[in-house]
């Protein structure tokens, strides 16, 4: 329905008309909409956008949408939003972006900026170094209050980051911190070096987790950031901390559900370019894996020709070619369906599959049970009394167990094991599980056809 707001407004003949209605909306709910129209229309609609909406808009996104939109907007638009971000923000965009990529916008930023990020790039990853920004106030231990207030009114950072002002020493060492609040309370002659009330910091080295844990303990709205030395050098803010500890969770999540880091982020990538990417993606990769099952219908082919002796002597038999393909199939894509959805609801180990696989197999085995006989029986009566072959309908009702088995073990394996060898199992499972299960479900019921019924 949201989706329908922005689509209805970028339909319009009236550009003016529409750049108008849409810079009326607010930024929170813009940013919502542009994920959930046409992946090509993006970056249309961010166009209509003034500049400073755009950037407000564009801050509100997460690092790997806003990854997306800048690959997809001309250099000099995507280096004017980068240059407008704050300098943690610019490293966590330049995270999600492909190396090639990465490199080309950081020539183009200007020197100042261009130096920054490849300060905090060259930090170790998930480190403190990378997570905190260059934006901080800070004063002299020998200052006054007066005068750090001075400093204050002065400075051109925003006030969610002036809360905290740390206090340094000659060589811009940290020495401690202080509140704002305290600072203006206090008399303007007081010593700042007095006013102290702690040394929290984290070197640029320690884990980004370790500053969460710290800001969290000390219920801080910025933790200082020092060098090797004890030189402050940047601060991480209580939203860094924020967006850290939403990424941890979620990866603690995907790490229950055996999928984690690089390869729980190509998964998302993959599904939003198959969902609203371009066109001639989505068809290249699903082109790909059906030609594995185009290749498979001619191997299946061979099998039925290998067979053509049975079929001339036993006719009936080619009866229950379309039930022993189809009933594996559908069985097959049962499962599939059912491990993705209980992988994405955290409701599937897959650290811990085995005991998964012993269920969906067990489940399968019932199952054919009940189809094997009911088919087996129907094919006793319907075909084999009637064309002096009684031997088919055990040989459907046997073959039809087997494939239905075979479908829910497939079902589970094939889709388990691209997960853990990096590719995309949405489009991948079923291809290669259609066929396998088809090439040996024929081989099944054939062989059957031909030992029981006796074929020559």
């Amino acid at each position: 329905m949201r989706s329908n707001i922005l689509n209805q407004l970028l339909e319009q003949p009236s550009v003016e008309a529409t750049k108008q209605t849409v810079n009326q909306l607010s930024s929170f709910e813009l940013a919502r909409l542009l994920n959930d129209v046409d992946y090509q229309k993006r970056v249309l609609a961010f166009r209509l956008l003034g500049k400073n909406k755009a950037i407000e808009v564009f801050e509100y996104l997460n690092p790997d949408e806003q990854a997306d939109l800048i690959q997809a907007m001309e250099n000099p638009e995507s280096i004017e939003v980068i240059e407008s971000l704050d300098p943690d923000d610019r490293v966590q965009l330049f995270e999600e972006l492909p190396a090639k990529v990465t490199k080309r916008l950081i020539a183009d930023l200007s020197p100042d900026s261009r130096q920054t990020i490849n300060t905090l790039l060259g930090y170790p990853e998930r480190s403190a170094g990378r997570l905190m920004s260059p934006r901080y106030l800070a004063v002299r231990s020998h200052s006054t209050a007066g005068e750090a207030v001075h400093v204050v009114r002065n400075s051109r950072l925003r006030s969610d980051e002036l809360q905290v002002v740390f206090i340094l020493t000659e060589g811009r060492f940290y020495r401690g911190y202080t509140w704002l609040a305290t600072l203006i309370k206090a008399h303007p002659d007081t010593a700042v070096e007095t006013l102290i009330e702690g040394e929290i910091a984290v070197r640029v080295v320690d884990h980004e987790v370790r500053a969460a844990q710290l800001m969290k303990d000390c219920d801080l709205p910025a933790i200082p950031v020092t060098d090797q030395e004890g030189r402050l050098v940047g601060a991480i803010t209580f939203d860094d901390i924020i967006d850290l500890i939403d990424e941890e969770a979620t990866e603690a999540a995907y790490s229950k559900a055996g999928v984690g880091g690089n390869l729980r982020g190509r998964d998302r990538v993959w599904s939003q370019r198959l969902v609203s990417g371009p066109i001639w993606y989505a068809m290249r990769l699903r082109l790909l894996f059906l030609v594995i099952t185009l290749i498979g219908g001619f191997i299946v082919g061979g099998v039925i020709d290998q067979f053509e002796d049975t079929l001339e002597t036993v006719v009936a038999a080619a009866i229950f070619i379309p039930l022993v393909m189809d009933m594996g199939g559908n069985v097959g894509t049962q499962s599939t369906t059912i491990f993705a959805r209980g992988l994405a609801w955290e409701q599937i180990d897959a650290s811990r599959f085995f005991p998964y696989l012993v269920r969906e197999a067990t489940i399968g085995a019932l199952i054919g049970l009940v189809l094997g006989v009911a088919a087996g029986t129907i094919a006793y009566f319907w075909q084999g009394i009637p064309n002096n072959v009684p031997q088919l309908g055990m040989a459907v009702g046997i073959a039809l167990f087997a494939v239905v088995l075979l479908g829910a073990v497939l079902g589970a394996v094939l889709p388990w094991i691209l997960l853990r060898s990096g590719f995309d199992h949405a489009t991948g499972a079923d291809p290669f599980l259609t066929t396998i299960k088809d090439f040996l479900g024929l081989l099944i019921y054939f062989s059957l056809v031909d030992w029981l019924v006796g074929v020559a």
